[in-house]
């Protein structure tokens, strides 16, 4: 994802990175000028929430939920990860580590940081060192998966370099809870679903993709997404309720499949006439040999999507956004296209409006495109927009404790305050013996902890 060259040498900006946050309510880019971050909770207008310029060629930025906590990697330092507070546009801390991070994950009680060869987990409240996991099997892509459930905060990485083997360690409690052996082939991409239950993955093959439950690692679903060729699965996502999964590749296909749920009869709840052949194939495959019969018996895609263009890297997710369930694909072309999904009956998704990550908001505006919805999301959007209101509680302000005892929804609660303004959440600064950690009683990480202040920490680089 980079830019291009414009006529008479003028660089404009370039997608170096893609990535939606949590809830799938923020799309945050990060650009050869820095990083942007967009409000993704209604389907006409792109809102430009934040735009800063201060770290060039930003390959790595993470949003806490909708917080002001946002986490970004520079290619100007590789090895530097900054934790901003973006709404006061101040530096909360900075970490240096002995390589290249290639991934950062969070979730409000975890911090993730993923090198090629070691990954480092962090109490996102303070920041401390938890536990530094090293001499991991050579992950270059730095391909790794946090649940967003902080009560059980599992994190996924791969546990062989040539097959396709994930380890499911317990970040809360600081244990390996399993190992799955998920492919014969390396591993491709992993997700959790929003309870941290149950675990996608597809390998480099891309052909098939697996779903696990999670702790206990027992297949519950296996989809083929094609038999022609292979792709290089770049992005997996569940949708919120878990009852749909979403596989975007390197083609200019993106898959949805459905989880369906069998009853005590082994007979669906809601037969489909894709459940039907399924049927008509489990019943066939007796008598074909087994890799035959393996693939006939892998369920097809419930819906799909047809992208413009092949070739183009882009990160998708499954959101409910104005009340209708949407796929959102963000592409390194710089473009964010809406689709509506039928969740009864399937089948080609409609595109209903495509907008620019670059440009002024009126630029942006100007140029989003919508297309008329399908009956299904015709027939829901007359739904009526005022409705029951979710549960609320009265806790913390995510905007760093500004407005303590705002009202909040429910699932924004959290066993413990992320106040990012209050320094008595931090403890001050001081040396952490991380000696344990690394051979030959050399500091392992950063060691060094400041509020609002721009810190250099230094790792050497034998550890």
């Amino acid at each position: 994802m980079e830019g291009e060259d414009a006529a008479g040498g003028a660089r404009r900006p370039g997608l170096g990175c893609a990535s939606f946050n949590q809830d799938s309510t923020s799309l945050a880019v990060g650009t050869k000028t820095g990083y942007r971050l967009f409000s993704v909770t209604t389907v006409d207008r792109l809102e430009c929430i934040h735009e800063s310029a201060e770290s060039p060629d930003v390959y790595i930025v993470e949003r806490l939920f909708s917080s002001s906590l946002v986490v970004v990697v520079s290619q100007a330092m590789p090895r530097r990860m900054n934790v901003y507070h973006f709404k006061k546009g101040t530096e909360i801390c900075n970490y240096s580590y002995s390589n290249t991070i290639l991934a950062v994950r969070l979730n409000r009680q975890r911090l993730i940081v993923c090198l090629e060869e070691s990954v480092y987990i962090h109490n996102i409240k303070d920041m401390k060192l938890l536990k530094t996991l090293l001499n991991t099997p050579p992950n270059p892509s730095g391909l790794c998966a946090l649940s967003i459930n902080h009560s059980n905060s599992y994190l996924a990485y791969p546990g062989s370099a040539t097959i396709g083997e994930i380890i499911i360690y317990d970040a809360n409690n600081l244990n390996t809870v399993t190992m799955i052996p998920a492919h014969d082939s390396p591993l491709a991409a992993i997700t959790f679903n929003a309870s941290g239950t149950k675990l996608a993955s597809a390998s480099e093959r891309g052909t098939v993709i697996r779903v696990f439950s999670i702790p206990e690692g027992l297949r519950l679903f296996e989809f083929r997404r094609g038999m022609k060729r292979y792709v290089n699965i770049s992005s997996l996502s569940f949708s919120p309720d878990a009852q749909f999964l979403c596989a975007s590749s390197n083609t200019e296909t993106v898959h949805i499949f459905k989880l369906e749920q069998h009853g005590p009869s082994g007979e669906e709840e809601t037969p489909t006439w894709s459940a039907y052949m399924g049927k008509m194939f489990t019943a066939a495959s007796s008598y074909l040999p087994a890799q035959v019969s393996g693939m006939m018996s892998q369920d097809r895609a419930f819906a799909t999507v047809r992208l413009h263009t092949a070739g183009q890297k882009n990160v998708c997710t499954l959101a409910t956004i104005q009340k209708l369930p949407r796929l959102l694909v963000a592409s390194s072309n710089g473009q964010l296209f809406i689709y509506n999904i039928d969740p009864q009956d399937g089948g080609e998704c409609t595109l209903v409006q495509t907008h620019r990550l670059f440009g002024s908001d009126e630029d942006r505006d100007e140029a989003g495109v919508s297309a008329a919805p399908q009956s299904y999301a015709a027939t829901a959007a007359t739904v009526p927009t005022s409705g029951p209101v979710s549960a609320t509680l009265t806790g913390y302000s995510e905007d760093g404790g500004v407005s303590k005892g705002e009202v909040i929804p429910e699932h924004e609660f959290a066993a413990g305050p992320v106040c990012l303004d209050d320094e008595t959440e931090f403890p001050p600064p001081q040396d952490t013996d991380c000696s344990s950690q690394c051979p030959e009683g050399r500091p392992a990480v950063p060691v060094h902890w400041l509020i609002n202040t721009s810190i250099h920490t230094h790792m050497p680089d034998q550890c």
